[in-house]
């Protein structure tokens, strides 16, 4: 009697025991009822451990192999997924405005003439550039993005460059943080783009100095059409031209790296 009322325990140890050594395994053993019989128990284990290295075995065989590279390919798939969205999905934090004015204060060999090229055929320049038609002729420049236009302030406008070959886009901003240049954001963009897709197409965007409002719409320019980000699209035109878009203007660009980054991807 004492073995007999003994032989479950010692079947749950011995099944226990077996479990422990293939934890690795993503199966279990459940006693699903007291009143089954000890000897019942231990053959439903050693059938599941059998049938358990049969798959083991089995796993080595080319229909295995290939179930699991379609798995694995399936996961890095998933996981590239979920890593783009977290750069471009909700999970995106667009930068401060202090790390922002750092990134533009940084100390570089002094990159600031009259006219740069900052993007393939795409020239950021001042006033200077502007006015200079033999130049702009030079350098085969087909449209004109000028971000201070006014009677007060870079008065080119379409007769200035009358003979020349060239397209004239003015915009009247003032450089002021308090100005609000995003709403020319999207349709200047959409105007550059065009302009660099037409034959031969060379774009300057200049204002007065070139640094501030030119630089504003070149930059959102770069994230709306590019897929840059505020960061990224910074870096590529720091890399050719210093320039210094006043506090107002990026906080804007914040506001738009944001909502760029908010969506599936950039636009």
């Amino acid at each position: 009697m004492l073995l007999e009322a003994l032989a479950p325990v010692d079947a749950q140890k011995t099944v226990r025991a077996w479990h422990g050594a293939h934890s690795g395994a993503h199966y279990s053993i459940h006693f699903l009822c007291p009143s089954t019989p000890p000897s019942h128990c231990l053959q439903s284990a050693q059938k599941q451990h059998q049938e358990c290295r049969h798959r083991r075995l089995d796993a080595g065989s080319p229909d295995c192999s290939s179930e699991k590279t379609t798995a694995w390919a399936r996961y890095h798939h998933r996981m590239e997924s979920l890593q783009k969205s977290k750069i471009r999905g909700t999970l995106y934090q667009p930068p401060t405005l202090a790390s922002l004015q750092r990134l533009l204060w940084v100390r570089r060999p002094s990159t600031l003439n009259h006219i740069n090229e900052v993007w393939p055929n795409l020239f950021l320049g001042d006033a200077y550039a502007a006015r200079d038609k033999n130049r702009l002729v030079q350098l085969g420049i087909t449209h004109v993005v000028n971000v201070a236009a006014g009677k007060f302030q870079v008065d080119t406008g379409a007769k200035f460059y009358r003979g020349l070959p060239l397209e004239y886009y003015g915009i009247e901003a003032d450089d002021n943080p308090f100005f609000d240049l995003s709403v020319y954001f999207l349709p200047a963009a959409q105007h550059i783009r065009a302009a660099l897709s037409s034959p031969r197409g060379r774009v300057l965007v200049h204002c007065a100095m070139g640094v501030s409002r030119s630089a504003t719409i070149v930059l959102a320019f770069l994230m709306i059409c590019e897929n840059m980000t505020l960061v990224e699209a910074i870096q590529t035109v720091q890399a050719h031209r210093d320039i210094c878009p006043n506090s107002g203007f990026l906080r804007q660009l914040q506001v738009l790296d944001n909502r760029l980054g908010r969506g599936t991807g950039r636009l």
